[in-house]
């Protein structure tokens, strides 16, 4: 596991390369973006998940990214009528300057996350981080049909086609992601 400033410095290029590609960029979006980065790209970030209201959610991660704000790494730009967006706060350039190496040795895995996610909706990323939950945590090798109606049984607002098609998409990013890692 990471010390906390290497961590945070991998969340700020998260959230860069997120940005970069359009990214509303929100707390569900870094929550999110974070969950794949950790479990299926297997960054050392440290953070637990849980399967929450809109998919997988840490509360240490809401905590750290608070703590963020708090040391001028990252900055809220409102966003109405929605939440604000999370951008790099003014020191966040000093992490940018001593964790190159870190941020550097992650880079792959950063720029394969922001070019599958950033472009996603809150709504896509609720079904596709629920989608790998549901695959990783719950239902590792059972069928699509049994994944499926796993998700709508958790999350009733999430329709049997909505949540096949979650499955789809993140069985194909979970594959390349394999090829890459190979």
């Amino acid at each position: 596991m990471m010390k906390r400033l290497q961590r945070d410095s991998v969340l700020l290029a998260l959230i860069q390369a997120m940005k970069n590609r359009s990214s509303w960029c929100g707390q569900t979006h870094v929550q999110k973006s974070t969950y794949f980065l950790q479990e299926l790209l297997g960054v050392p970030l440290g953070f637990d998940f849980l399967l929450y209201k809109h998919g997988p959610y840490s509360f240490e991660l809401s905590d750290a990214l608070a703590q963020m704000q708090a040391d001028g790494l990252l900055a809220l730009a409102p966003r109405p009528p929605y939440g604000p967006s999370l951008l790099p706060g003014p020191n966040s350039t000093l992490l940018e300057r001593l964790f190159t190496k870190t941020r550097r040795r992650f880079a792959p895995q950063i720029e394969f996350l922001a070019d599958k996610l950033a472009s996603r909706n809150v709504a896509a990323l609720e079904r596709l981080g629920t989608a790998m939950y549901v695959t990783l945590e719950e239902l590792s090798g059972q069928s699509l049909e049994e994944r499926a109606a796993c998700i709508h049984g958790l999350k009733p607002h999430i329709s049997l086609d909505e949540a096949r098609t979650a499955i789809v998409e993140f069985d194909a990013i979970y594959e390349e992601a394999r090829r890459k890692a190979a």
